[in-house]
């Protein structure tokens, strides 16, 4: 089959509502070709398209990773690249994709999650320190759903890694997005430290949709931020 009509098949499954369904069908095509299709598509403008890709593509590259880790972290790479300044492009996408893939697979997550984290962290002036902060509102959105994802999945991977010092100055984030999903990984991560923050958030009205597991579900900043404190040990 060719890869022209693969991503046409791959484009119309996407448009289904039933996301167990799709990935179900997804596994019928090989790992990279897979991957290959829904490159083009986790960065469509289409909301329940873009996500389902997100997932499908999470999926894709663990599989991938299953049976060829160097062709997984080609992947990868590329994901990191669409996210550097000198690739030309502006990374729709990736953040997201990243972390569904480090999710679903334990090795791409010990390799790659300091990457992820470092999106979050700014350069100093000392040398050799490795901040790839990304400063657009919009890619921090999907930089912050994916530590939010990977909070769920690998909170221990995280915490590890230093992540909990670089969440809690995104509460205050001007985009109520970032700031939700700042709330709900420092609820997931049990950042006690953030509770006098949280608390204020709680009562923040802004709205937004979250993606998970399929589903878009309604919430304001205040409602993560309350799960967020309630999660947090007494």
């Amino acid at each position: 089959m060719s890869s022209r009509k693969i991503k046409h098949e791959v484009a119309a499954l996407l448009q289904g509502r039933d996301l167990a369904a799709i990935m179900e069908a997804m596994r019928r095509y090989p790992a990279k070709e897979a991957v290959n299709a829904l490159f083009a598509l986790i960065c469509r403008d289409e909301q329940q398209l873009r996500w389902h890709a997100v997932s499908c593509m999470g999926e894709a590259v663990a599989r991938l990773a299953e049976t060829d880790m160097e062709a997984a972290r080609i992947v990868m790479r590329r994901f990191l690249w669409s996210l550097n300044d000198e690739s030309g492009g502006i990374g729709w996408g990736a953040p997201e994709a990243m972390a569904d893939a480090m999710c679903r697979h334990a090795g791409l997550a010990e390799e790659y999650v300091h990457m992820l984290i470092s999106y979050m962290r700014e350069d100093g002036p000392e040398i050799c320190q490795d901040g790839n902060y990304i400063e657009h509102p919009l890619l921090q959105r999907g930089l912050f759903w994916g530590v939010a994802r990977l909070s769920g999945c690998r909170p221990r991977l995280l915490l590890d890694k230093g992540a909990g010092e670089h969440i809690p100055p995104y509460l205050g984030a001007e985009d109520a997005i970032v700031r939700g999903l700042a709330a709900q990984a420092a609820g997931l991560l049990r950042l006690t430290a953030s509770g006098a923050v949280l608390r204020t958030l709680a009562h923040d009205p802004a709205p937004l949709t979250l993606y998970r597991d399929g589903r878009f579900d309604a919430t304001t900043v205040g409602a993560l931020a309350q799960a967020a404190l309630e999660s947090m040990p007494s």
